[in-house]
């Protein structure tokens, strides 16, 4: 009885990695797939590729063309909808801010845009006797004060960087603040082409950061992932830590980045 029911387990399994090579072969493109391509690239032989497919078309996970094609179903579409619905920043992002935390050992900020401020609503603890106020959950700082603040500025168009100077008057809090639309316009042309940002002891004297952007599913910058430390402490080889892991998190919100033409 017992290695009956392991056989059924084993063949229930089977069935599912089927179905989720032949979803991957479709996701991958953009237009109806026949079944004989989608039986070659996944390996399986004609007869089960077609029995499969026929059990999720049944579902509505994909759809069946008088072609003999197939494509993704709309059955998809409204689990991503729920999904996305049930989705939280800061959920989906904590498990990877300890990761890279551990691997770090310095604090790891989580910020969003609220209109002309950055709100940091999460952070890793820096295990460190250190504790910098501007960065605490539920702290705020001005949006070119801070390596975060400045992703979302770099995602603006020109008038509206020049409009947010023009509001705020670009304070200053340290003698490497920008504080001139000059200076920020060409740190954020930098910004742009390098998809990562800096904060050179701009928002508090002895502080820098880095930070990597995060965004949705619609490809839409929703938040920045930093990682704060003191000067001393403060390491080059970070940057790219950073960036992979906005990049996963970002992966995890339904995010898929552009492929190179």
């Amino acid at each position: 009885m017992a290695e009956q029911q392991e056989k059924e387990n084993k063949n229930s399994i089977q069935v599912i990695e089927r179905m989720k090579a032949l979803l991957d072969v479709l996701a991958d493109s953009p237009e109806p797939v026949a079944l004989k391509h989608l039986a070659l690239a996944t390996g399986l032989h004609p007869s089960t590729a077609h029995r499969i497919l026929a059990a999720m078309t049944g579902s509505r996970i994909v759809e069946r063309h008088d072609a003999g094609t197939y494509r993704l179903g709309i059955r998809l579409l409204e689990l991503g909808n729920l999904v996305k619905s049930r989705l939280n920043i800061r959920d989906v992002a904590a498990p990877f801010m300890q990761q890279l935390h551990e691997s770090i050992g310095e604090a790891i900020n989580l910020g969003i845009r609220h209109e002309d401020e950055i709100v940091y609503i999460e952070r890793t603890s820096s295990g460190r006797s250190l504790v910098r106020v501007v960065y605490l959950v539920g702290g705020r700082a001005p949006l070119h004060l801070t390596s975060v603040g400045k992703l979302f500025l770099a995602e603006d168009a020109p008038e509206s960087v020049r409009a947010y100077a023009k509001r705020t008057g670009l304070p200053g809090k340290t003698s490497t603040s920008l504080t001139s639309l000059t200076a920020l316009e060409k740190e954020l042309e930098k910004i742009r082409r390098h998809a990562v940002a800096f904060d050179n002891e701009e928002a508090e004297v002895g502080l820098k950061c880095v930070a990597a952007p995060i965004r949705d599913d619609e490809g839409k910058l929703i938040a920045g992932l930093s990682v704060s430390a003191p000067v001393d402490r403060h390491r080059p080889d970070w940057l790219q830590q950073v960036r992979e892991t906005a990049d996963e998190i970002s992966h995890a919100l339904g995010y898929v980045k552009p492929r190179p033409r």
